[in-house]
């Protein structure tokens, strides 16, 4: 059980600029600012803000990562798959009656491990590998599907779809400072007053999903 009437924690402050070119600019403000956990809305991809968002809040790119160690693994997985089957003469499992081996055959007088034979399904498994990997790891490190997320809680916010430009500061940044972030936000000129965004206390306490039921 909660404690009733209880404030939900600060998430963090958001301001609300008209034009894209001042939340560019608020941006690299904030940036110069030393903040490293805001982030940016737009109705449309601004490159310039993404990047400046990105330099810090990521020190490096994982997806890359993910991607290629996926489409090496299923290179690999490929080959061995066919190494093994056109190669091996035993069983490499034998329990509860599951039998693996291999069916070495020799055509023409070919090598058993005839490896350019092998390129077509390695070729496609590392495709497979990798563009999976990259589907799934691009919806799991940007959080989706995000059901909920403390900006919602902000009613001007549903402009960020149509023609407002929003910058937000999060309280998790080791320099916020209710105060102090504050009127530096105050100093960027936004549209409105700065908003201060506070989370849900259902979800920013840990409450379990089975209790929302």
């Amino acid at each position: 059980m909660h404690a009733e009437n209880t404030q939900p924690p600060v998430y963090g402050l958001m301001v609300e600029f008209d034009t894209p070119e001042t939340l560019v600019e608020a941006t690299r403000q904030a940036v110069a600012a030393g903040y490293k956990k805001l982030d940016a809305y737009s109705p449309f991809p601004i490159e310039e803000v993404s990047d400046l968002v990105s330099s810090v809040r990521q020190k490096f790119h994982t997806l890359p990562l993910l991607v290629l160690g996926a489409g090496i693994t299923g290179l690999a997985t490929a080959f061995l798959l066919q190494w093994y089957t056109s190669a091996i003469n035993f069983q490499i499992f034998n329990f509860w009656r599951v039998i693996i081996d291999g069916y070495p055959i020799n055509i023409g007088g070919r090598p058993l491990n005839s490896w350019p034979a092998f390129t077509v399904v390695m070729f496609e498994l590392t495709v497979l590998f990798s563009a999976g990997t990259a589907v799934l790891g691009m919806f799991g490190l940007n959080g989706l599907p995000l059901l909920y997320h403390p900006v919602f809680n902000v009613e001007r916010f549903s402009l960020a779809s149509t023609e407002r430009f929003f910058l937000c500061i999060e309280a998790a940044d080791s320099q916020f400072n209710l105060e102090k972030t504050q009127k530096f936000l105050e100093g960027l000129k936004p549209t409105n007053p700065v908003e201060k965004v506070m989370s849900s206390e259902y979800f920013s306490e840990g409450l379990e999903w089975a209790e929302l039921l």
